[in-house]
């Protein structure tokens, strides 16, 4: 569906009581105007209008309608198509829950659409704090694009805060004493990472292109050194991540060193009581078996002193163990 739409001329929006078709042949006509579509998991039937209006690439449209698409940035004529994954946190029932989205821009003469899907809300907001400031709009077109993408690669910045946090408490836990076993926390807090990675990578190569000279179509040269600092925060992240990875990996590998030592130490614990408690059944073994001439047999005190001798060589052995460390 269609959330917004309006016309901007230079950097202000014009009273929205103009129909679409309208607007769309002053923003063309007028040389600083431009008009802005936002819309939210369109139908095919629902982007037919704006299709036609704009002239838009078949393939750009089927990809802006279904989604699923991994960043990247296309030329389709005259106009420039734009996709990025969006991810954040807290989208779902589970605040802990990893989301991804995708947001689509198609960039031309005199217009701008974005195409949004999944949890991502962020355009809303961005749409209103770029209308307070007119200046930025006045830019033209491009600094909606400029706006998006940095606003998405900011959320990417906030969401490694989270990732940092788990990996941090998770190192703590891997090398505090007790039983832990954390493969299953530290599995899905890399699974998590690999999922980030997934969006920003591929992003890379767009984020250099969006910023090398000349820029892209319809993005006017003053924003060449915005677009760059999107890129240097598109190569931050991934350090970041490629750091978190390697950090997980490393965890993961002492977490799985410590349970070996763990069980290690139980069987050392098990073998030394199997010690212990095999020296009284031997001896309580022999004296069961039912031969007549057997030493202390007839012995008034045998019984006393066969209990006392099986305590002092178990007692001994205990601590043989004990200072050896495997009890």
């Amino acid at each position: 569906m269609i959330v917004d739409v309006a016309l901007y001329e230079r950097g202000r929006r014009v009273a929205d009581d103009l129909t679409l078709p309208e607007m769309v042949e002053r923003g063309k006509r007028e040389e600083e105007s431009f008009v802005w579509i936002g819309l939210f998991e369109p139908t095919d039937e629902e982007f037919d209008e704006v299709e036609e209006l704009f002239d838009l690439h078949p393939l750009a449209v089927e990809d802006a309608v279904h989604a699923h698409q991994r960043p990247k940035l296309e030329r389709y004529g005259d106009s420039s198509f734009l996709v990025m994954q969006t991810v954040g946190f807290g989208g779902g029932e589970d605040d802990d829950e990893l989301d991804i989205g995708e947001v689509m821009i198609f960039l031309g003469d005199g217009f701008v659409v974005t195409v949004r899907h999944g949890a991502f809300s962020g355009l809303s907001d961005l749409r209103k704090r770029l209308e307070a400031t007119p200046d930025t709009l006045a830019v033209g077109a491009g600094s909606v694009l400029h706006a998006v993408a940095d606003r998405i690669v900011d959320e990417y910045a906030v969401v490694l805060i989270d990732l940092e946090e788990d990996v941090a408490d998770i190192e703590r836990h891997v090398f505090t004493p007790g039983r832990h076993d954390l493969a299953e926390r530290i599995y899905r807090a890399k699974r998590e990472v690999q999922t980030v990675r997934s969006a920003v990578s591929p992003l890379l190569e767009v984020a250099r292109r969006l910023a090398t000279d000349p820029p892209p179509l319809h993005v006017k040269p003053e924003l060449a050194p915005y677009l760059r600092d999107v890129h240097d925060h598109v190569i931050r992240a991934r350090e970041r991540l490629a750091v978190l990875d390697e950090l997980l990996s490393n965890a993961l590998s002492a977490n799985a060193a410590q349970v070996g030592l763990r069980q290690n130490e139980d069987m050392r614990r098990i073998s030394a009581w199997v010690g212990i408690v095999a020296v009284p059944t031997m001896i309580a073994g022999v004296y069961g078996m039912n031969f007549e001439h057997m030493p202390e047999l007839e012995w008034r005190y045998g019984y006393f002193l066969v209990l006392a001798v099986m305590f002092a060589i178990s007692f001994g052995l205990y601590r043989a163990f004990k200072r050896s460390g495997w009890l």
